[in-house]
Protein backbone atom coordinates (compact mmCIF):
# COMPACT_ATOMS: atom_id res chain seq x y z
CA UNK A 1 0.00 0.00 0.00
CA UNK A 2 1.24 3.22 -1.05
CA UNK A 3 1.00 6.49 0.81
CA UNK A 4 -1.59 8.87 0.08
CA UNK A 5 -0.57 12.81 0.22
CA UNK A 6 -3.17 15.47 -0.43
CA UNK A 7 -1.73 18.30 -2.02
CA UNK A 8 -2.65 22.40 -0.73
CA UNK A 9 -5.09 22.74 -3.32
CA UNK A 10 -7.05 18.69 -2.51
CA UNK A 11 -6.84 20.12 1.32
CA UNK A 12 -8.71 23.32 -0.27
CA UNK A 13 -11.50 21.66 -1.94
CA UNK A 14 -12.08 19.02 0.82
CA UNK A 15 -12.70 22.23 2.87
CA UNK A 16 -14.50 23.81 0.83
CA UNK A 17 -16.95 20.58 0.82
CA UNK A 18 -17.17 20.39 4.15
CA UNK A 19 -18.36 23.95 4.92
CA UNK A 20 -20.70 24.18 2.16
CA UNK A 21 -22.00 20.64 3.89
CA UNK A 22 -21.90 21.64 7.30
CA UNK A 23 -23.56 24.66 6.49
CA UNK A 24 -26.37 23.50 4.37
CA UNK A 25 -26.75 19.74 5.78
CA UNK A 26 -25.06 19.73 9.57
CA UNK A 27 -22.20 18.06 11.00
CA UNK A 28 -23.77 14.53 9.95
CA UNK A 29 -22.54 14.84 6.04
CA UNK A 30 -20.06 16.93 6.55
CA UNK A 31 -18.20 14.05 8.62
CA UNK A 32 -19.45 11.42 6.02
CA UNK A 33 -17.96 12.80 3.10
CA UNK A 34 -14.41 13.01 5.10
CA UNK A 35 -14.93 9.40 6.00
CA UNK A 36 -15.80 8.56 2.45
CA UNK A 37 -13.19 10.34 1.61
CA UNK A 38 -10.32 8.43 4.09
CA UNK A 39 -11.80 5.00 2.88
CA UNK A 40 -11.59 6.35 -1.18
CA UNK A 41 -7.77 7.52 -0.38
CA UNK A 42 -7.16 3.88 1.12
CA UNK A 43 -8.86 2.83 -2.15
CA UNK A 44 -6.43 4.34 -4.14
CA UNK A 45 -3.21 3.49 -2.03
CA UNK A 46 -4.21 0.28 -2.24
CA UNK A 47 -4.89 -0.21 -5.60
CA UNK A 48 -3.64 3.15 -7.52
CA UNK A 49 -4.61 1.85 -11.06
CA UNK A 50 -8.12 1.62 -10.33
CA UNK A 51 -9.24 5.22 -11.12
CA UNK A 52 -10.30 6.22 -14.32
CA UNK A 53 -7.50 7.23 -16.93
CA UNK A 54 -9.95 10.26 -18.67
CA UNK A 55 -8.60 13.35 -17.82
CA UNK A 56 -4.72 12.41 -18.48
CA UNK A 57 -4.43 14.12 -21.57
CA UNK A 58 -3.94 17.05 -19.34
CA UNK A 59 -1.04 15.60 -17.19
CA UNK A 60 0.55 11.86 -17.78
CA UNK A 61 -0.97 9.90 -15.32
CA UNK A 62 -3.84 11.29 -14.11
CA UNK A 63 -6.90 9.53 -12.27
CA UNK A 64 -9.76 10.29 -11.03
CA UNK A 65 -12.24 8.55 -8.50
CA UNK A 66 -15.57 9.12 -7.83
CA UNK A 67 -15.71 9.41 -3.71
CA UNK A 68 -19.09 6.94 -2.85
CA UNK A 69 -22.35 8.53 -2.10
CA UNK A 70 -21.53 12.36 -2.72
CA UNK A 71 -20.61 13.91 -6.23
CA UNK A 72 -16.90 14.75 -5.29
CA UNK A 73 -14.05 12.95 -7.67
CA UNK A 74 -10.55 12.93 -6.48
CA UNK A 75 -7.51 13.25 -8.89
CA UNK A 76 -4.29 11.82 -8.27
CA UNK A 77 -1.01 10.04 -10.00
CA UNK A 78 0.43 7.35 -8.79
CA UNK A 79 4.49 7.99 -8.11
CA UNK A 80 6.53 5.33 -7.54
CA UNK A 81 6.73 5.52 -3.67
CA UNK A 82 3.41 7.38 -3.27
CA UNK A 83 -0.18 8.28 -4.62
CA UNK A 84 -0.30 12.52 -5.17
CA UNK A 85 -3.85 13.51 -4.97
CA UNK A 86 -4.17 16.86 -6.68
CA UNK A 87 -8.11 18.04 -6.50
CA UNK A 88 -10.90 16.82 -4.90
CA UNK A 89 -13.70 18.71 -7.18
CA UNK A 90 -17.60 18.22 -7.30
CA UNK A 91 -18.38 16.53 -10.43
CA UNK A 92 -20.85 18.97 -11.76
CA UNK A 93 -17.91 21.39 -12.26
CA UNK A 94 -16.14 21.82 -15.59
CA UNK A 95 -13.73 19.91 -14.73
CA UNK A 96 -10.98 20.49 -17.48
CA UNK A 97 -11.18 24.33 -16.63
CA UNK A 98 -10.90 22.99 -12.88
CA UNK A 99 -7.79 21.01 -13.79
CA UNK A 100 -6.06 23.08 -16.10
CA UNK A 101 -3.60 25.09 -14.19
CA UNK A 102 -3.88 23.19 -10.64
CA UNK A 103 -2.45 19.92 -11.89
CA UNK A 104 1.02 21.04 -12.54
CA UNK A 105 1.40 21.49 -9.12
CA UNK A 106 4.20 20.23 -7.30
Amino acid sequence: MKPVRVRPLADYDIDGATEYLLAESGAGPAGELLRELEAGFARIGAQPRIGSPRYARLLRGLRFWKVNRFPYLVFYVDQPDHIDVLRVLHASRDLPAALRGSVGEP
